[in-house]
């Protein structure tokens, strides 16, 4: 277990002091297929969900960006910087679109003239005093440090994420979007469907709070994104995401983030304000 999840910093500005209570740490599921050494099987075949749908149930973990990665994206900064002052946490726990959504787009990010006039005026209100329920949204929520947890049934599947014990609900129950969204949200509304072996999620209804990534590209409440979630083996995930947002990009864009089934250890427990101590040493 990474000693950098009891710590974590969201942003470059932004402190969020945490409280932790480690559970259930080196739980091996008896379930779980074996090798023949006894150690686990993550090649093997998925497990499906009763109705024979796979079942995306588990504890998943980004997929670590390489230290070579880092060095390409900050150049003469990495050598110059701790790597934690960098992006404020450890670059090895870090997914690269946690910091930047478009680093593998060639060109330009797609951003209209609203999105660069937002962008510099959330940069110029932000809060350092602000130390806790920061700015979170997701991907992000899931390309820190921390993983996440799917639970499976058959009219709901939740999504559960170990920053500030964060939770997402999607519905599979048949209803569709409300014809308005009286509160817009910070994880927004979400509904999901199958599509032979890859469940779809629809989300819309956010609220424009939260941006995609550290640097601060940002959505708006018209913002909608599908996920497509596929589980090619036992121990590995897909997600591939796609944003749609007309009032702040020109065209829609997609990125992948693929998962590892993390098999020995649950969720922590993570509630801000628990025995904080950054804000008496925040500079503004």
């Amino acid at each position: 277990m990474n000693h950098s999840r009891l710590v974590r910093l969201a942003f470059p500005v932004l402190f969020v002091c945490v409280g932790v209570q480690a559970q259930w740490l080196n739980y091996h599921d008896p379930s779980a297929p074996k090798n023949k050494d006894g150690t686990i099987n993550l090649k093997a075949p998925t497990p499906k969900a009763p109705g024979g749908k796979p079942d995306l149930s588990g504890v998943w973990q980004h997929e670590a960006s390489t230290l070579d990665e880092y060095k390409r994206i900050f150049g003469a900064a990495y050598e110059k910087e701790s790597q934690s002052a960098l992006i404020g946490m450890e670059l090895e726990v870090v997914h690269k679109y946690a910091y930047n959504i478009f680093l593998d787009r060639p060109g330009p990010p797609p951003l209209t003239p609203a999105a660069e006039a937002f962008m510099k005026k959330r940069a110029a209100e932000r809060n350092v005093a602000n130390v806790c329920h920061g700015e979170y949204g997701w991907p992000i929520l899931g390309l820190l440090a921390e993983p996440f947890k799917i639970i499976q049934t058959p009219k709901v599947t939740l999504i559960l994420y170990e920053i500030d014990s964060t939770r997402r609900q999607v519905f599979t129950d048949g209803r569709d979007f409300p014809k308005t969204f009286e509160f817009p949200a910070f994880l927004g509304y979400s509904i999901g469907r199958w599509e032979g072996d890859t469940f779809v999620v629809e989300s819309r209804g956010f609220n424009d709070r939260t941006p995609l990534d550290v640097l601060g590209h940002p959505r708006s409440e018209n913002m909608h994104i599908t996920e497509r979630y596929h589980r090619p083996d036992y121990g590995h995930l897909n997600i591939d995401y796609t944003f749609d947002d007309p009032t702040f990009y020109k065209e829609k864009f997609t990125v992948r983030i693929n998962y590892n089934l993390d098999t020995e250890n649950d969720l922590f427990e993570m509630f801000c304000n628990e025995n904080e101590k950054d804000r008496a040493h925040m500079v503004k």
